[in-house]
């Protein structure tokens, strides 16, 4: 396989990735707010929670629309440009795929047109139960999806099989409750909760700043700073839930996102600075904090966090097996009834995948010199310095939001909605959430490099084989479409914001002193 051809293909699907999350979280989040929302209205009878139910629902439906488009864009590319993948390990990976579709994605998109159109023709109870199926069908289709991805990062309930050469599934309530995938979906949700927090809060404290539809705003940043000081400080201990469940399932995942090049006493300290240098091994300029590493990643004050040297010379071992289970895996291809090369594959199938990480040196694994097993072993260190500061940069993020939505309430709870420095604070952070979870999937797609499917599958075979020219085709192709519609979705939600929650019709409560609104100025 050609490297750049790789290379290329990894480029488009995380530029397609990257592009479909900006809408996914907002999504989620948005769905479970209007619940709250619209099921004040329905216990209170008052028309103002309906408006903002409607305003804000408006904003969720322009958002599901580009995250299906840009969702179903994602799922072809398994077939276009991961064709060996989807042949290896599509009977694992694309069962939850296939129920995500079934069950999650026709369930909200059975109920979206109810909930936009139904306000006049359902009961009160009824439109509400209509948001809430909305909300589980998108919150749903999260959760299968997640299975899949935790699935690509920890493989459990699947074997290799020697006489189809294909992954298969054996236990398939181990792929659904995947510890990984649990921890991910989660954490992930939590974050599409923070990031609809600060939307409603940022578009709320711009209309308080320009002194418009104060009684709107005022509620919708309440509703606001509640759900997102909680949602903040969940996805904290989400988070560290998450950082736990690598200690046992992803050892060099979190080796590298500490720098952690050599594994210490315990418990390790944890860096909240330094500048990683590979070349040497070590991190220089580094400042700790003492046992905190380890108490987070092991829940405990005896047991070691695995550096990464270590984890090599273990790769070096699972490479040394893998190359007798692909002598093993050729005997078979000639005689699938052999007893001798069967026993051998029982014995070292589980290192497969290592030794084809091989491949990317040599045609057969078993020819390779013992410099280039080595190499092979360090190529399951991924990029510590992208690791080691996408983590930092995202754990900032998210104290920051801890900090913003606790202020929120605080201020909120004492009917303080003139604080101007605070406003304007809210409408700076709108973009903080969403550098925070681009990074958080960075964390995750980019640390469980050289392997598509973590020990069993290197991304470098799984790619199809395409041209570089086609490629770069459709990826000049994927930027002009999507930075379109990029530009539509944010002129849509400008042009709603700017029109306001009363557009057509008259402010029911107007701030006191304010002339009447119009169509123009609502």
């Amino acid at each position: 396989m050609d490297p750049g051809v790789v290379d290329l293909s990894r480029l488009q699907f995380a530029l397609t990735a990257l592009y479909h999350f900006l809408f996914v979280p907002l999504t989620l989040g948005l769905s479970f707010m209007l619940v709250i929302m619209e099921s004040v209205y329905v216990m209170t009878g008052r028309p103002i929670w309906r408006t903002i139910t409607q305003f804000w629902g408006l904003i969720f439906g322009i958002n599901f629309v580009l995250g299906v488009a840009t969702g179903l864009t994602m799922e072809f590319q398994f077939g276009t440009n991961w064709s060996y993948f989807s042949h290896y390990v599509g009977d694992i990976f694309g069962a939850p795929l296939a129920i995500e579709g079934l069950m999650a994605f026709f369930l909200e998109a059975t109920f979206v047109g109810l909930m936009f159109f139904g306000w006049d023709r359902l009961s009160r109870l009824g439109h509400l139960f209509v948001t809430f199926m909305v909300a589980l069908g998108t919150n749903l289709s999260a959760l299968w999806i997640l299975i899949a991805n935790g699935w690509m990062q920890n493989p459990v309930g699947a074997a290799f099989n020697p006489e189809t050469m294909r992954m298969e599934v054996v236990d398939f309530m181990s792929v659904l409750f995947n510890p990984i995938a649990q921890a991910k979906f989660v954490h992930t949700v939590s974050a599409g909760y923070v990031i609809a927090s600060v939307v409603v809060l940022g578009i709320s404290a711009f209309y308080l700043l320009r002194n418009r539809h104060v009684g709107f705003a005022r509620r919708s940043m309440a509703v606001a700073a509640a759900f997102g000081l909680a949602s903040s400080l969940s996805v904290v201990v989400l988070g560290d839930e998450s950082g736990y469940a690598l200690t046992d399932n992803q050892k060099m995942k979190l080796a590298a996102i500490e720098a952690a090049w050599h594994t210490e006493e315990s418990p390790a300290g944890l860096t909240l600075f330094g500048l990683p240098n590979f070349a040497e091994r070590r991190t220089d300029y580094s400042v700790q904090i003492p046992w905190v590493l380890g108490l987070i990643a092991t829940r405990s004050l005896d047991k070691q966090v695995t550096g990464m040297s270590e984890l090599v010379l273990l790769a070096q071992e699972r490479i040394a097996s893998g190359q007798i289970a692909y002598g093993a895996v050729q005997v078979l291809k000639q005689d699938p009834k052999d007893a001798a090369a069967r026993a051998t594959f029982a014995q070292h199938g589980r290192d497969l995948g290592y030794g084809l990480l091989l491949k990317r040196y040599v045609d057969d694994p078993r020819q390779a010199t013992p410099a280039q097993v080595e190499q092979a072993a360090w190529d399951t260190v991924p990029s510590v310095p992208l690791m080691f500061w996408s983590f930092r940069i995202m754990a900032g993020v998210g104290f920051t939001m801890i900090a913003l939505f606790a202020t929120a309430f605080v201020l909120c709870s004492m009917r303080r909605f003139d604080q101007r420095w605070f406003l304007r604070l809210c409408v700076l952070a709108l973009p903080l959430p969403w550098v925070a979870t681009e990074l958080g999937w960075v964390i995750a797609e980019m640390g469980r490099q050289p392997w598509a499917i973590e020990g069993v599958l290197p991304t470098a075979l799984g790619a199809s084989s395409l041209s570089r020219a086609a490629l770069w085709t459709t990826i000049v192709g994927f930027t002009l479409l999507y930075g379109t519609l990029a530009v539509i979705e944010v002129g849509l939600i400008l042009r709603t914001v700017r029109r306001g929650p009363y557009a057509g019709h008259e402010d029911p409560q107007p701030q006191p002193g304010a002339l009447p609104a119009t169509p123009m100025t609502a």
